[in-house]
C-alpha cells in the first residue's frame, strides 16, 4: 500500500499541462482547492470533476496512476464518511438501526467530506505528476518574491518546501522497504488488533527516522560540495513565460470560478 503513494512524485509526460508555467498550475491549484470548499451542489462538483478529467486528458497521465494515489487512502475516506454518517444529527431522520441514527443532514455532509477528499487528493497529485520539483521551487520562489521587500528568505522557504514534498515518495519507498525487510525476519503487520498492530509499526519507525535523517545529511553535504549558498546571485536554466495554453487555461477556470459561485 505504502508504494501506491503517488503524492509528492513526477511523472514526465511530453503533455501541454506539463509544459505550462508552474506559477499558473500553482495558482490554478489553489483555486481549485478553494473552489472544493465552496461546492454545495451536485452541478459544482460536476463541473469540477469535467476540469480534473479535461487536466488528466490533456497531461497523458494513466487513470491508473490516479487511481493508484486514492486507493491507499480509503480507509481515511471509509472513516470520514462514516463519522459523519452515523453521528451528525439532524432534522430529518432516515433510519435508525441498533443504536445508529442516520439522518438525511449527515447523509449529505458524509457525502460531500468523501466527494472532497477525493477532489483534493486528485487535484494536488495531478499538480505534482506533471511539475517537477525544481519547476515548484521557481514557482513558489516567483510567486512569494514580493516578500523579499520585508526581508523574508522566499528562495530558501521554497527550497525547503520543494525538498518536503520531494521526499514524500522517497520515504514511502524507504518504509516498504523497512517493512519486506521486517516481513523477511518474520513481522507481521496485518495480523493482531488496533494496539498490536501500533507495537509492530516501532521496528519500522526507528529504521525510518534514522535513514530520514541519513538522507538528510547526504543531501547538506551535496549542496554544500556545490557551494550552495542560498538564492543570491543565483540564474535559472529555464526561464518562465506565460504561454497560450496557460492564458486558456486561467480563462476556464475564472470561468468555472463564475458558473458555481454565481450559477450555481
Amino acid at each position: 500500500m505504502i508504494k501506491n503513494i503517488t503524492l509528492g512524485q513526477y511523472f514526465p509526460m511530453d503533455s501541454v499541462v506539463h509544459k505550462m508555467d508552474p506559477r499558473i498550475k500553482l495558482i490554478l491549484t489553489l483555486a481549485v482547492i478553494v473552489l472544493v470548499f465552496c461546492v454545495h451542489t451536485v452541478w459544482g462538483y460536476a463541473a469540477i470533476v469535467a476540469l480534473l478529467m479535461a487536466a488528466t486528458v490533456l497531461s497523458k497521465l494513466p487513470v491508473k496512476l490516479l487511481w493508484r494515489g486514492i486507493r491507499p487512502l480509503w480507509f481515511i475516506l471509509l472513516f470520514a464518511f462514516v463519522l459523519n454518517l452515523f453521528f451528525l444529527k439532524g432534522e430529518h431522520l432516515l433510519f435508525r438501526w441498533w443504536i445508529f441514527e442516520v439522518y438525511e443532514e449527515g447523509l449529505i455532509k458524509a457525502v460531500n467530506i468523501a466527494v472532497r477528499l477525493v477532489l483534493l487528493l486528485t487535484t494536488t497529485t495531478v499538480m505534482t505528476l506533471t511539475t517537477s520539483p525544481i519547476e515548484i521551487t521557481d514557482a513558489l520562489e516567483r510567486l512569494l518574491s514580493p516578500l523579499k521587500l520585508v526581508r523574508f528568505p522566499v528562495h530558501e522557504m521554497a527550497l525547503m518546501m520543494s525538498i518536503a514534498l520531494r521526499f514524500i515518495p522517497t520515504l514511502m519507498e524507504e518504509t516498504d522497504r523497512i517493512m519486506k525487510a521486517q516481513t523477511a525476519r518474520g513481522a507481521s503487520f496485518d495480523t493482531g488488533g488496533v494496539i498490536a498492530r501500533a507495537k509492530g509499526m516501532v521496528p519500522i519507525l526507528v529504521p525510518l527516522f534514522v535513514s530520514a535523517f541519513k538522507r538528510a545529511d547526504e543531501l547538506a553535504m551535496a549542496m554544500e560540495s556545490r557551494c550552495y549558498n542560498g538564492g543570491e546571485g543565483r540564474t535559472r536554466m529555464k526561464v518562465l513565460h506565460i504561454k497560450g495554453a496557460d492564458i486558456v487555461a486561467c480563462v476556464i477556470t475564472a470561468g468555472l470560478i463564475t458558473f458555481i459561485c454565481f450559477g450555481f
